[in-house]
């Protein structure tokens, strides 16, 4: 017994373990009018599905949507899976909960309209700059939905036919890095460029994702074969036009578009249910490339079409050119997804530096899943500490640099080997080292940014003033919606359930943390 008081005491003062989210606590709702808890969940629930959507991972969204409830002096809770977002505030006392739901339908890759909303959390969730009036709170969330509609409806900076050449430039890099020549990268510039437009019918069509790349791995795969029929006859040989690096480049324009980041992060971050439905989708699309390489390759053979992959020296092309094909991809990728000209050469320097980080480790006698992990790991690092100062969010960087390091030849390696069925050639070691190399370059930029935040954390408290930001609205008589008393304005409390965001909550937030 004497023990359990000691316990007890200890725990009253804080003693005894590592801090803790608060559990169990009471509501403090405010008395705030329905009305206008409302809009503010609804604002706060746009924004984080419109993030959801934009591949944003699921601590993020959550910190981003309690951030901006907070600004306008609301504490909410938040349940968020991988396809609905629930957000609720519960005023205490008899009144009814505020609760706002919505399905996240669609995902696709566009940074430019994600940099756009992250900057508007940012500047929404950072609060006023002093005290303000009832009238006041409302035209600044008034504010806030106008310029979040004008986000989401904005169409995009570029035609799609232009995303068909940006993505026919990154297979043409990809088909570099590899060893190949000029006339593979032209062939799979081409390749990927059909691709695409197939791809885009599909989607129109609304055929489903799984078999979007099943059928875009089917094209890129059809012109390997044709490439195994018609050079014997023309006055090159394979090793000119190697099959392999066409099917590789198409395969990493495939895997570029998924979300290999977020579900690890997801899954580091404590949201299993996310996690899992990300990796889920991930899986499912990654097979949908593997059924459309392995069923054109086995058709191919029983029709009797002579295969063979014809292996190019990893060394072929200096190391500086392979480093500014890495660029070219990771920039061309971030414009094929909308980003900004500035994100764009961001992205184009971190794949570069990305590359030449994993064929140094690689020359130090790492493997490709170890080197590749390393790589991802100082891209993840520099992204985070380097985000406020380059105005480019920290996922963009990381998620456009570590595309150049996807292992598409490895997967067309492996899935070869099975087809073949060669008992000296297996295939499970190449494509277990493919997801190996996958599993690390996802693992790798979430470790990096996990490292770099404390470090951000110290920076932005020695470069600004800790000040304290609240809400203040005054009592209007007739209404129930004030929360200013006889004693003075009452300020907004930080919402202890915000673990990573309130460490420093009135310090000006960086895009990066979203």
């Amino acid at each position: 017994m004497r023990a359990v008081g000691v316990v007890r005491r200890l725990a009253r003062r804080g003693v005894g373990g590592p801090p803790t989210v608060q559990v169990g606590r009471r509501t403090r709702g405010g008395g705030r009018d329905e009305a206008f808890v409302r809009d503010v969940l609804e604002l706060a629930v746009r924004v984080g599905e419109t993030m959801l959507s934009l591949g944003a991972s699921a601590a993020d969204v959550t910190a981003t949507i309690r951030r901006l409830a907070h600004a306008f002096g609301l504490e909410c809770e938040v349940d968020l899976t991988f396809t609905a977002i629930l957000v609720s505030h519960d005023p205490g006392g008899s009144r009814a909960p505020v609760t706002v739901l919505r399905v996240v339908a669609a995902r696709t890759a566009d940074y430019g309209r994600l940099t756009r909303v992250l900057e508007l959390a940012q500047e929404v969730g950072a609060g006023p700059d002093g005290p303000e009036d009832h009238a006041a709170v409302v035209a600044r969330l008034r504010d806030a939905h106008e310029r979040l509609d004008v986000i989401v409806a904005a169409p995009h900076p570029y035609h799609r036919r232009l995303v068909t050449v940006l993505l026919s430039v990154m297979a043409a890099g990809v088909a570099v890095l590899l060893g190949g020549g000029l006339a593979v990268a032209v062939l799979a510039g081409a390749t990927t460029a059909v691709v695409d437009r197939v791809l885009l019918r599909l989607q129109r069509w609304a055929i489903p994702p799984f078999f979007q790349q099943a059928a875009g791995a089917t094209v890129a795969t059809l012109v390997a074969v044709a490439l195994f029929v018609l050079v014997p006859l023309l006055p090159v040989g394979l090793a000119t036009l190697p099959p392999a690096l066409v099917v590789a480049s198409g395969i990493v324009v495939l895997l570029a578009g998924l979300s290999f980041v977020g579900a690890a992060e997801d899954a580091i971050d404590g949201f299993p249910v996310t996690a899992v439905g990300r990796m889920f989708e991930v899986l499912l699309l990654t097979l949908g490339i593997v059924v459309g390489i392995g069923g054109v390759l086995d058709v191919a053979q029983r029709l009797g079409v002579t295969l063979e992959v014809v292996d190019v020296p990893q060394g072929a092309l200096p190391t500086g050119v392979q480093a500014v094909a890495a660029g070219v991809v990771s920039g061309a990728w971030a414009l094929a997804s909308y980003a900004r000209a500035r994100a764009a050469v961001v992205a184009a320097l971190a794949g570069g530096t990305a590359w030449l980080t994993s064929a140094a480790l690689g020359a130090l006698g790492l493997g490709p899943a170890v080197a590749g992990a390393g790589a991802a790991l100082l891209v993840g690092f520099l992204a985070e500490s380097l985000a406020r100062r380059l105005r480019v969010p920290a996922i963009v960087t990381s998620i456009c640099a570590i595309v150049p390091l996807l292992p598409g030849l490895a997967i067309y390696r492996g899935l070869f080997r099975l087809v073949q069925a060669d008992p000296a050639r297996p295939a499970t070691p190449v494509l277990l080292g493919a997801a190996m190399v996958a599993l690390g370059l996802a693992a790798g930029v979430t470790l990096g940014g996990l490292l770099a935040r404390p470090l951000r954390e110290r920076v932005r408290r020695a470069t600004w003033p800790v000040q304290r930001v609240g809400v203040q609205v005054v009592r209007r008589p007739g209404r129930g919606d004030g929360t200013r008393t006889a004693g003075g304005p009452v300020q907004a409390a930080p919402d202890p359930g915000d673990v990573r965001h309130t460490a420093d909550a009135a310090a000006p937030d960086d895009d990066a943390g979203a």
